[in-house]
């Protein structure tokens, strides 16, 4: 069972109109921030955030690779497109994980359509 909680990045991912697009067949590699890495983000910040859709879909699309990707294959590449159109670094080292600097708590979820990583940060497009 993954690490954390997930209520605000379901109300972020139905506040963007992605529930459809995710629970489609995939496969999808899921970077998924818990609660406790969204509160890291300033609430003004965030608030404003899922106020504005277009922005919310991007912030969210930048933590989803279309593919399958466990944790075996990530720690063996540099980087990863996603799908908002960016790229995320890859850093494996000392037996952890990290995807465009958050650090991967539990790996390897499997979900119906793909694989969930749980993340300790939000990640946020340049």
């Amino acid at each position: 069972m993954p690490r954390g909680s997930f209520k605000t990045l379901v109300a972020a991912v139905q506040a963007a109109d992605l529930v459809a697009q995710l629970r489609s067949s995939g496969p999808f590699t899921v970077f998924a921030p818990t609660d406790e890495a969204f509160a890291k983000v300033p609430k003004a910040d965030l608030d404003a955030l899922i106020k504005d859709k277009a922005k919310l879909s991007k912030v969210l699309l930048h933590h989803v690779f279309v593919g399958n990707a466990g944790a075996g294959i990530l720690a063996m590449l540099k980087d990863l497109s996603v799908a908002d159109g960016g790229r995320l670094s890859i850093l494996s080292a000392n037996g952890s994980l990290r995807v465009g600097g958050a650090l991967v708590i539990s790996p390897d979820v499997k979900a119906s359509n793909g694989v969930i990583h749980v993340i300790d940060t939000v990640l946020l497009p340049k």
